[in-house]
């Protein structure tokens, strides 16, 4: 199975990256990393692919919420505190929240639905949201390329080790969720008092 993954990944690998980047998944981009380090993949095109990507699903949510605005406040109506907290940032930020929301937790998906509802400029949402994926490629991408031999070592003793690696997967997943989950908690703060 592991084999046949590989076998794939080395095929498709720009396809698969493509997809998803387009679900905005830093998983694949990690792998795609680790891939090129090995030289199963060319970093550059890599980060275009990433970045082109997660382009595409960016646009795709703010066409969503530019043109279903009745599908979004039938469909999203428990997330409408997001809507409204994504509103207020824009406002208040402008074109950086633009470029910075791939990282906001729990935002990511519904920020360019949110632009999407407002008059904000399609062309110039879609400069900004193209740089800033190609970055966020980047940002992911280069450090897994660059300490692929470390990646692949600890990969290789979890593999042999899954005893041990569990436990602190689930530490290290359980406190990413935690500082995600604060970081969420203090934009919704942020929020109320914009």
């Amino acid at each position: 199975m592991e084999e046949r993954l590989l076998h794939l990944l080395q095929e498709y690998g720009y396809i698969v990256l493509f997809f998803w980047s387009i679900l905005e998944g830093e998983l694949g981009l990690i792998m795609a990393g680790i891939m090129s380090h090995t030289g199963h993949m060319d970093v550059r095109a890599s980060i275009f692919v990433a970045g082109l990507g997660g382009f595409t699903g960016d646009q795709i949510y703010f066409y969503i919420g530019r043109y279903s605005k009745r599908y979004i406040h039938k469909k999203m109506h428990k997330h409408r505190r997001k809507f409204a907290i994504a509103h207020l940032l824009l406002k208040k930020y402008g074109w950086p929240l633009i470029f910075i929301q791939r990282y906001l937790y729990g935002l990511r998906t519904v920020i360019p639905m949110s632009i999407g509802l407002t008059r904000y400029s399609a062309g110039k949402f879609a400069f900004i949201n193209l740089l800033s994926a190609w970055v966020w490629a980047a940002l992911t991408i280069l450090p897994a390329w660059y300490f692929g031999e470390e990646i692949l070592g600890v990969l290789k003793y979890a593999k042999t080790h899954w005893y041990f690696a569990l436990p602190v997967a689930g530490l290290f997943l359980f406190t990413v969720y935690r500082i995600m989950k604060r970081i969420e908690k203090n934009l919704e703060e942020r929020g109320k008092t914009l």
